[in-house]
C-alpha cells in the first residue's frame, strides 16, 4: 500500500482536528454517553468528501477513493481514538467491512461496491462474529445455500446470526461471512434485503457513541455475484490476510486512547497544588503515575509504525506482528488510563473529566478483533515456531546485531535489549527441553514476555536513529531517556518473570540466574531513576498547560 504523502497526511489530520473542536467537544461526546446514542449525523457529515471523508483513506483511487497506506491509516485510527474511541470504532467497521472486497473482491466486485461505497457515503459492517464462536472463525453456524436455476447456481440463502457487529443497527452495506457448501465465504448483504434484520443497539459498558447490535439473517437471498471473489471456501484465508492490518489499527486505538488520557493527567498535575507546588514536579507523583505510562505508549509507537511500514513496503500476513502490536498497545492504553484516573484523584472518578469515559471506552482494545489472551496464543505460536526453526537463535541472532550496534551507540539502551532477548532465548529454551509449554498459562506469559522484548528490540534501534517519525513529539535527548527505561525494565522483567515462569512449573533446578545473567541485567539498571526525571520534566513541557 502507498503512502501519502506527509503534506497530504498532515492536512488530513489537522482537518479532522479542527472538525472535532467545532462538532465533537466533551460536552457533545458526555451527553451521546449518557444516552448511549451514535451520533449518525456526525458520522455522515465525516463520511462527506466536501467535509472530511474519513472513509476513502480505505478506497484505492481507481475506485474513487484516496488509497492511503496502513500508516496514515494507523495516524487517522489514534487520532480518532483520541477523539472519541465510540466514533473511531464506527468509521474503523466501515474500513474493516470493506477489507473482505479489498482482498478477495473481483476487479468488477470491487470496481461496483467501493465505487458504491466512495459515491454514495455508505456505512458498512464487518459480520463475523457470532453468538457461539466469539472470536473463532473456524466454528460458523450461518449458513449460505445453493440457490439453482437451470442447473446453475444463481444465488445464495444465508440464514444465521451473528453478535457484537459494530455499526449493525446503523450501516448500509454488511460483508457476511457464512459457511457456503465450498467453505467460508464472504458476502456482500445489503441492508434492505428481505429477511435481513438488525437486532437492538447493545447497552455497553464503553464505546457508547458506537452502534452495536446482532443480525439476524433468515433465508436472506444474494445474487452469486455478491460472492466475494467468485469462489467458495475462501472466507478464512481472506479474514486472516488482513489480520496484521486490522489488528495494528486496534493497537492504534490503545495508543491514542492511553495518550488522551495521560494528556488529561499531565494538564491537571500542573494546575494542582500540593504541599506549596504543582503536583507535575512531584517525581513519585510523575514517576508513578504518568511516566512509566508515556515510556510504554511510545514503546507502542514505535512497534506500529515498524509494522506499519512493513505492510506498506509490501509484505503480507505479519499475523504475529499485528498481534505483538495489538497486545503491547491495548494492555499499555488500558493502564494508562487506569492510573490517569488515579492521578487525578476524586476528580478523574466523575464525569465532568474525560479520563473516566477513556478508561472505560479503551477496555473493549483488549477484547475485540481478538482478545487479549488469543494475541498471546497467537505471539507464542508464531515465535516458537521461529525458536524450533532456528534451533534456539531467533533472538540470539536479534541480541547480537543490538549488541553490535551498542559498541559505537547505547544511548538507546540497545545493549540494555540484548540482555532481555538472550534471557528470553534462554527461557524459551528451557520450556522446550522441559516440555513446559504443555501448561496452557505458560503460553499465555511466554506471549507477553515475547510482545515485550521485541517492543525493546524496536523501540531502542528507533530511539538510535538521527531522525525521528513526525509521530513523536520529544526531543532526542527524552527520546531516547525513555528507550532506555524501556528496554532496562522490559530485561529485567522477562528475567525475573521468565524465571518464575520456568520454575513454577518445573521441579528441577536449572540455575536459571546465571543461565539468563541475571546479575549483569540487575547491574544494567542503574540510572532509570534519573531518565525517569528527564522524561517527566519533557512531559510538562510537551502538554505545558494553557
Amino acid at each position: 500500500m502507498a503512502q501519502l504523502d506527509l503534506i497530504t497526511r498532515n492536512l488530513m489530520l489537522d482537518s479532522l482536528k479542527e472538525y472535532a473542536k467545532r462538532k465533537i467537544n466533551y460536552d457533545f461526546i458526555r451527553e451521546m454517553d449518557r444516552l448511549n446514542e451514535c451520533p449518525v449525523e456526525i458520522l455522515k457529515e465525516m463520511y462527506d468528501p466536501k467535509v472530511l471523508g474519513v472513509h476513502l483513506i480505505s478506497i484505492p483511487e481507481e475506485y474513487g477513493g484516496i488509497g492511503g497506506g496502513t500508516l496514515d491509516l494507523y495516524r487517522i485510527c489514534e487520532l480518532l481514538a483520541r477523539i472519541d474511541l465510540g466514533i473511531a470504532t464506527s468509521v474503523f467497521a466501515t474500513y474493516l467491512g470493506i477489507d473482505p472486497i479489498n482482498v478477495g473482491g473481483t476487479k468488477e466486485q470491487k470496481a461496483y461496491w467501493l465505487g458504491r461505497i466512495a459515491r454514495e457515503r455508505l456505512m458498512v459492517a464487518y459480520g463475523a462474529t457470532e453468538p457461539d464462536a466469539g472470536s473463532d472463525l473456524v466454528n460458523l453456524k450461518t449458513k449460505a445455500e445453493h440457490v439453482v436455476k437451470d442447473g446453475k447456481i444463481v444465488g445464495y440463502k444465508i440464514t444465521g446470526l451473528k453478535q457484537w457487529i459494530s455499526n449493525g443497527g446503523i450501516a448500509d452495506l454488511y460483508t457476511i461471512l457464512a459457511m457456503a457448501p465450498g467453505g467460508p465465504s464472504w458476502f456482500v448483504v445489503e441492508r434492505n434485503m428481505e429477511g435481513f434484520s438488525p437486532a437492538h443497539h447493545e447497552d455497553k459498558h464503553g464505546i457508547r457513541l458506537s452502534n452495536t447490535a446482532g443480525l439476524s439473517l433468515d433465508q436472506v437471498y444474494v445474487p452469486a455475484e455478491n460472492l466475494i471473489g467468485g469462489v467458495e471456501g475462501q472466507g478464512l484465508l481472506q479474514a486472516q490476510a488482513v489480520f496484521g492490518y486490522t489488528r495494528l489499527m486496534v493497537a492504534a486505538f490503545g495508543l491514542g486512547c492511553g495518550w488522551s488520557a495521560l494528556e488529561t493527567a499531565i494538564r491537571y498535575s500542573q494546575q494542582r497544588i500540593q504541599a506549596g507546588g504543582p503536583l507535575s514536579e512531584k517525581q513519585g507523583y510523575m514517576n508513578k503515575l504518568i511516566v512509566p505510562h508515556a515510556v510504554n505508549l511510545e514503546a507502542a509507537r514505535s512497534y506500529i509504525e515498524y509494522v506499519a511500514n512493513r505492510l506498506d513496503s509490501g509484505e503480507h500476513g505479519l499475523q504475529t506482528e499485528g498481534a505483538i502490536a495489538k497486545y503491547w498497545a491495548t494492555e499499555s492504553g488500558n493502564k494508562a488510563s487506569e492510573d490517569s484516573i488515579q492521578a487525578l484523584g476524586g476528580y478523574g472518578y466523575t464525569r465532568d473529566f474525560p479520563v473516566e469515559k477513556i478508561k472505560r471506552d479503551v477496555k473493549i482494545t483488549c477484547i475485540y478483533e481478538g482478545t487479549n489472551e488469543i494475541m498471546e496464543m497467537t505471539i507464542y505460536r508464531g515465535r516458537w515456531q521461529e525458536h524450533l526453526k532456528t534451533r534456539g537463535n531467533y533472538y540470539l541472532e536479534m541480541a547480537k546485531e543490538l549488541e553490535e550496534s551498542s559498541k559505537n551507540n547505547n544511548d538507546s539502551g540497545m545493549y540494555e535489549a540484548a540482555l532481555g532477548l538472550k534471557a528470553l532465548s534462554v527461557i524459551l529454551e528451557e520450556c522446550r527441553i522441559n516440555k513446559l509449554t504443555r501448561h496452557q498459562y505458560v503460553t499465555f506469559v511466554l506471549g507477553k514476555l515475547i510482545s515485550m522484548a521485541e517492543h525493546a528490540y524496536i523501540f531502542s534501534k528507533t530511539a538510535s536513529k538521527e531522525k525521528f517519525s513526525d509521530s513523536v513529539k520529544f526531543d532526542s535527548n527524552s527520546y531516547k531517556a525513555m528507550s532506555r527505561v524501556f528496554a532496562k525494565t522490559a530485561a529485567l522483567k522477562i528475567a525475573q518473570e521468565g524465571s518464575a515462569l520456568v520454575l513454577g512449573a518445573n521441579d528441577k533446578s536449572t540455575n536459571l540466574a546465571d543461565k539468563i545473567n541475571l546479575a549483569e541485567i540487575e547491574k544494567r539498571q542503574y540510572g532509570i531513576i534519573n531518565d525517569m526525571d528527564i522524561i517527566s520534566k519533557s512531559l510538562v513541557q510537551v502538554f505545558k498547560s494553557r
